[in-house]
C-alpha cells in the first residue's frame, strides 16, 4: 500500500523512494537484522569514550576547514582571497561518531537522522555538479 508523502526539499521524494528500495533489497537479501549498535564484546563506556573521541576531532577539523584561510599552493577553483575548505567528508564523519558516541537510544536515532540528511546533502551537491 502506497501512502501519499509530501517533500518540501527538492528532491527528496526521489531519494526517498531510492532509500525505500535500498531497505527493501536489504530485507530481502538479509531479512530482519537486529544487531546490537556496539559489538557486545566491547566495553560500552569505553567505545562510546572512544567514538565521543573521534566526533571531537572531526569538530575540530571541521571548526580548522571553516576558517577562511589562503592556502594558494593547493587550492585549485577557490576565489582569490581567504576562503574556506569545508568538505562533507569532515561533516558526515562528525555526525556518524556522534551518533556511535550517544548510548541513549532517544538521542541517538536524532543524530542518525542527522547522519541521514548530511547524506542527503551529499547526494544532492553530487547531483547538482553532474547536472
Amino acid at each position: 500500500m502506497s501512502y501519499p508523502t509530501l517533500f518540501t526539499t527538492p528532491g527528496m521524494r526521489q531519494l526517498a523512494e531510492e532509500i525505500d528500495a535500498e531497505r527493501q533489497a536489504q530485507l530481502d537479501r538479509w531479512g530482519v537484522q537486529l544487531h546490537p549498535v556496539l559489538d557486545s564484546r566491547d566495553i560500552p563506556a569505553a567505545t562510546h569514550h572512544y567514538y565521543a573521541g573521534r566526533a571531537d576531532i572531526w569538530r575540530q577539523v571541521n571548526a580548522e576547514r571553516a576558517t577562511p584561510s589562503r592556502t594558494v599552493a593547493r587550492c585549485t577553483g577557490h576565489p582569490d582571497g581567504d576562503h574556506t575548505h569545508t568538505a562533507w567528508d569532515g561533516i558526515l564523519l562528525e555526525e556518524v561518531y556522534e551518533a556511535l558516541a550517544e548510548p541513549d537510544p532517544a538521542k541517538r536515532r536524532v543524530e542518525l537522522v542527522q547522519v541521514m540528511a548530511v547524506c542527503a546533502a551529499i547526494i544532492a551537491a553530487d547531483d547538482s555538479r553532474e547536472a
